[in-house]
């Protein structure tokens, strides 16, 4: 049979006398060690563990009162119990405030050394089973906390899939502007790291940069794809395509970050921009860092008129606008970002990519999406 281990008591004083009194009396019932000064019980601590610390207060040496502090970093379950005299029972007091257990009074009367005793060690079963729960509890909580984790970055892949799938199904109403969605996702997520975003407002930029355009799907293909320069009515029509997209994310809550970056994607540093004209930091900083991103795709990409410019025009053109059109601290995030980075980025996004969905099924979804928003081209 496997013998069970008696509780460990340290019984720490520099009177001889009382370490033998207690040990002859507690020995019975308890494994008892003895340390002549609160030194060499330190030292007893450090190389195994006790359930509880009798202990003297005054002492040569370090006190039974400094003792504590250090008894409590070094074995936190372990209870301690002071040795007061009449004359220190202030001290006593104090210990308690210290975080002793109790206190015994000299002269000793023996049945209260054996109930102090007994109440000490079953405070310390109780410590001891309540942080065994709280661990018990962190690592549910831990375990828990992994398998949501695991979850939700499930549930937001999906979602981004499907973001994606949306984003190029839109974009094959505007050959023009086929897989800029994606492109300026990637330079908005390099830009806003270098910003220094966190990581939430790094989503809202994410999800705000595929959807920018989403409010197009307001906006009829008589408009949206017109060859020929836009009349003032149309383009009034063309203006209001961000307002329609935060309209189409309203009531998604995980999207409301991104409805800001769709909402705000056209307002300009100065005030000069649309759909509502606001002017410096009233606008959305991911919607500001989008903006330069979106302008850098603009200017590089090529479009059936022209090629795209270089890095080194781009970046001219955005030093050019900076303070009229973009936030200035947003334009210097940009030329932090070495030149090879931008590059590197650009000569990615025109790698072909597979075609993973099904663009009717998402145009349906598309079309149910607009009735109920009350888009439709009419």
């Amino acid at each position: 049979m496997p013998t069970t281990m008696l509780p460990r008591i340290l019984i720490v004083d520099d009177e001889r006398e009382i370490t033998e009194i207690l040990a002859d009396l507690l020995s019975g019932d308890y494994e008892c060690l003895k340390a002549g000064s609160a030194e060499q019980a330190l030292d007893c601590l450090r190389v195994g563990e006790f359930h509880l610390v009798i202990s003297d207060i005054t002492m040569p040496g370090m006190s039974g009162l400094d003792m504590i502090p250090h008894v409590k970093e070094l074995s936190p379950d372990t209870v301690v119990v002071m040795i007061s005299g009449m004359q220190t029972v202030e001290s006593a007091i104090g210990a308690l405030r210290l975080g002793a257990f109790d206190y015994l009074m000299k002269p000793f009367d023996l049945r209260q050394v054996e109930a102090v005793v007994k109440r000490a060690l079953e405070y310390h079963e109780l410590v001891v089973a309540k942080r065994r729960y709280e661990n018990h509890l962190e690592e549910l909580v831990e375990q828990r906390t992994v398998e949501l984790d695991r979850a939700l970055n499930s549930l937001e892949g999906a979602y981004r899939s499907t973001l994606k799938a949306l984003t190029a199904a839109l974009e094959t109403r505007d050959s023009e502007t086929h897989g800029h969605s994606e492109r300026v996702v990637t330079y908005s997520l390099r830009l806003g790291r270098e910003y220094g975003l966190n990581s939430a407002e790094m989503k809202s930029l994410e999800f705000g940069s595929l959807l920018h355009d989403i409010g197009k799907i307001g906006v009829p293909d008589s408009i949206l794809r017109k060859p020929a320069k836009l009349t003032e009515e149309e383009w009034v029509r063309m203006r209001e395509h961000p307002l329609h997209g935060q309209q189409i994310l309203r009531g998604i809550e995980f999207l409301q970050g991104a409805a800001r970056v769709v909402a705000q994607h056209h307002e300009q540093w100065d005030g000069s921009g649309y759909p509502v004209g606001l002017r410096g930091e009233e606008i959305d900083v991911c919607a500001r860092i989008f903006s330069v991103a979106d302008a850098f795709d603009a200017i590089t990409s090529d479009r059936v008129y022209r090629r795209g410019k270089s890095y080194e025009a781009a970046a001219q053109e955005l030093d050019d606008w900076a303070g009229r059109q973009f936030d200035p601290k947003v334009v210097e995030a940009f030329h932090r970002v070495p030149k090879e980075d931008w590059e590197e980025l650009h000569r990615l996004s025109l790698l072909p990519k597979p075609d993973h969905f099904d663009v009717r099924e998402l145009v349906h979804r598309i079309n149910s999406q607009i009735e109920v928003a009350g888009l439709g081209h009419g």
